[in-house]
């Protein structure tokens, strides 16, 4: 594999974080961030409701559910390190919104052709919540 190529697992992330971003989207959210990086963080999307709710969006993606579903990737860990990175895109960006809230963004590439799976949990973790 050359120099700066993708993996895999990082093109099936790019899909997945696209697949999220056009659902969303299509579902009336505007998207202000995508891979917002910082050395101390970073969010897969970030995007506004329509009541004006600044929503922090991880996205988590498998191939297969053999080692369990995206979703469950989401562990305590992970989900300060997305509260973190939210202060930090807070205090950076200071959006203008009505409240925040963090989602979580299933995808499941299926094995065969089928389509992807897609789960959208809005809510899924709370700010101060393990």
């Amino acid at each position: 594999m050359a120099d700066g190529a993708p993996t895999k697992r990082q093109t099936l992330g790019r899909q997945a974080e696209q697949l999220a971003a056009d659902y969303l989207v299509e579902r009336g959210y505007e998207i202000l961030a995508r891979n917002w990086r910082r050395p101390e963080g970073e969010l897969d999307l970030v995007v506004v409701s329509a009541e004006g709710l600044c929503i922090f969006v991880e996205v988590r993606s498998r191939t297969g559910i053999e080692r369990g579903h995206p979703l469950e990737t989401v562990d305590a860990r992970k989900r300060a390190r997305v509260r973190r990175a939210a202060r930090m895109y807070i205090d950076e960006e200071q959006p203008q919104a009505t409240g925040f809230r963090f989602d979580v963004v299933g995808v499941t590439f299926a094995l065969d052709e089928s389509p992807p799976e897609l789960v959208h949990i809005e809510d899924a973790f709370q700010v101060g919540s393990g």
